[in-house]
């Protein structure tokens, strides 16, 4: 049993850790990069992370030209039969353009593969690709997702549902099938930084990831104090509610080798993204400044990856990390070299030091 109240199947030998430490990736595709490709290096990269001990593999469900990955769940099986250990979580399910009952049965079905190692991690997204592409309007946004997790959660509750809705047709004590080998089946809330989103995710007594991908981590610890003060209101144990911080991450050798490769690809990427936002281009200073001690970026030797996040750890308490490696077209040799570098070198010294700083502290890391 975890702290934060699911079961699975595993090897009772395996010892449960004080922080949680993995990855998650959109699966970019660029100028001659085949998604057929960039599939089997995805798998090749989770397989990876399995065998070097890491924790949790996130996919990201995307429906543009950039991105290979439309079906986490689909991936994410292919995985599951290559691993035996990791999780496996999408990251994230645009559930305000799904059906929550697809969504549920697709992930249940994941967790009878892997026995036991499936999550949904659910959000609302950063693109509105999938909207028109299913019949939704954009205007409707909050309210989708809102309506959606509600059923997504009776649907893990019960394998008999009622329910009823605006954006969906109901369900009269209907069955849904098969049900997932973990009882409840995790499922996380995503967020950017809206804090009506982290309030949500407190008063249901889920877990919540945030996603911090610019400015400084700083500004982003009033959300956790906001999560745990809301789920203590709402009567829920913060201690058993973890937080996770996803964040974008590269490791090499040294800090000049990690700047000089990851730069060219990350800021094609955030450019790319930029220029349909109306964002200012970024350049090399930029960049800098985001992998700066206090920035936002973990891109460095080892050591300076392991520095961040424990000086993370100081801010938030948070008991999951996840590293998004390959942002961009980055090379598959670097990626599976950062791969190896995170779980060999930086994943044992983060849990070193936080298992030193939980048995040091009669309470554990920060809850407040």
């Amino acid at each position: 049993m975890r702290a934060w109240g699911h079961t699975r199947v595993k090897d009772s030998t395996r010892k449960e850790p004080t922080m949680e430490l993995g990855l998650y990736t959109f699966a970019d595709v660029g100028a001659g990069t085949f998604a057929a490709q960039r599939i089997h290096d995805l798998l090749e990269e989770i397989e990876l992370a399995d065998q070097l001990g890491l924790d949790v593999f996130g996919v990201g469900e995307h429906h543009r030209p950039d991105y290979a990955v439309s079906s986490p769940a689909v991936t994410l099986a292919a995985a599951a039969a290559r691993t035996k250990d990791i999780r496996l979580t999408s990251a994230v399910t645009v559930l305000s353009s799904d059906d929550p009952v697809r969504v549920f049965q697709q992930f249940a079905t994941l967790d009878l593969i892997s026995g036991g190692r499936a999550e949904i991690m659910a959000g609302r997204g950063s693109f509105i690709e999938s909207f028109p592409l299913f019949g939704y309007d954009l205007g409707d946004y909050d309210e989708l997702f809102s309506e959606k997790l509600e059923l997504l959660l009776k649907l893990r509750d019960s394998d008999r549902v009622t329910w009823s809705g605006k954006h969906r047709a109901p369900l009269g004590d209907a069955g849904v099938y098969p049900r997932p080998v973990q009882d409840p089946l995790p499922v996380w809330i995503a967020v950017g930084g809206t804090p009506q989103s982290v309030v949500r995710a407190a008063l249901l007594g889920l877990p919540l990831a945030i996603a911090i991908i610019g400015g400084q981590p700083e500004h982003f610890a009033p959300l956790a104090r906001l999560y745990r003060e809301a789920a203590r209101r709402a009567g829920h144990d913060p201690a058993q509610l973890p937080i996770s911080i996803n964040s974008h991450t590269y490791v090499a050798e040294t800090s000049q080798k990690a700047g000089d490769e990851y730069f060219p690809t990350y800021a094609a990427m955030m450019n790319r993204i930029g220029r349909e936002r109306g964002w200012s281009p970024m350049g090399r200073s930029q960049f800098e400044m985001g992998r700066s001690p206090r920035g936002a970026l973990l891109v460095g030797s080892p050591q300076e990856v392991v520095d961040k996040i424990l000086y993370e750890h100081e801010l938030f308490g948070h008991q999951r990390f996840m590293a998004q490696i390959s942002v961009g077209t980055l090379a598959h040799g670097k990626v599976m070299r950062a791969i190896e570098l995170f779980g060999t070198v930086v994943a044992p010294a983060v849990r070193k030091e936080i298992e030193r700083r939980s048995t040091s502290s009669a309470g554990g890391p920060a809850a407040t």
